[in-house]
């Protein structure tokens, strides 16, 4: 099984190519292979000369934005270019742990289901503020209330999903939104989501954490409006590759790697 590592960049030259040469020797479930998808966000800091210099000699898949279209965008446009079976998120820096990849992936690989998300409030927490903690489980409260989600951490980037599952949801994110937005869309479908224990060393904004209250505040929104409009908003009908690549210019896209309808009984109306 071919699990692609989805990494949305954004002037993240300090920590890339450490976070890149950790994702390359994380260790997957037995029988799987990886490829690593990185999508520059319009980064002015080097990063996108960083990515370029590993895309030359074949270690990653490279995709740029001319101009910082957010972070949901730059997932979007990952998940269009995603050959594996299975697409799991990275963030650029060193908050997340890739030691953590096979507890997250071996649920799916096992076939015990679709969709994993990886806990920080079940695992190890170091670094996190007490105003980000306090945002996280007012986020993960209402997709619980909302949606029946029964999940810890509705915000972490660390999430898992079967490629063909997550082209079947209408994605519309462009910023930090892409977390709510799935989990409400993904529960609206009746797709159950599991949860792991992760690692998590939090880092601020000193250090170049980009997420700020506003950005909580359009989270909150988000899962709010989605449980209200209708579901032909929420499944995209079938699998879909252009339409998920936004229209932010484009320096290049290039490619190598090493190596259904659900029952309306499901659906949350």
């Amino acid at each position: 099984m071919k699990i692609s590592i989805l990494m949305p960049v954004y002037n993240e030259f300090r920590t890339f190519d450490v976070v890149l040469d950790r994702v390359r020797q994380a260790a997957l479930p037995a029988g799987c292979s990886k490829e690593i998808i990185v999508v520059d966000d319009g980064s002015c800091d080097g990063t996108a000369e960083r990515i370029a210099a590993h895309q030359r000699e074949n270690i990653v898949v490279g995709h740029y934005f001319l101009e910082n279209a957010g972070k949901g965008a730059a997932i979007r446009a990952g998940i269009s270019l995603a050959s594996g079976e299975v697409v799991l998120i990275q963030d650029g820096d060193l908050e997340y742990d890739p030691a953590d990849y096979q507890r997250i992936l071996a649920p799916i690989v096992r076939g015990d289901c679709d969709v994993v998300y990886g806990s920080r409030f079940r695992g190890h927490i170091s670094g996190m503020r007490w105003k980000n903690k306090l945002a996280n489980r007012v986020l993960t409260t209402f997709a619980n209330l909302l949606y029946w989600a029964g999940i810890s951490d509705e915000a972490t980037a660390y999430k898992a999903f079967r490629t063909s599952l997550l082209r079947q949801v209408n994605l519309q994110c462009t910023g930090f939104e892409f977390c709510p937005e799935i989990t409400a869309k993904l529960r609206r479908l009746g797709h159950s989501i599991h949860e792991v224990p992760i690692s998590y060393n939090g880092r601020g904004i000193a250090e170049g954490k980009k997420i700020r209250f506003s950005d909580g505040l359009v989270a909150l929104w988000t899962l709010i409006k989605y449980r209200f409009v209708s579901l032909r908003f929420v499944h995209a009908g079938k699998e879909i590759q252009a339409h998920l690549v936004p229209t932010t210019p484009l320096v290049s896209a290039s490619c190598c790697t090493d190596e259904q309808d659900l029952p309306a009984s499901n659906c949350i109306y």
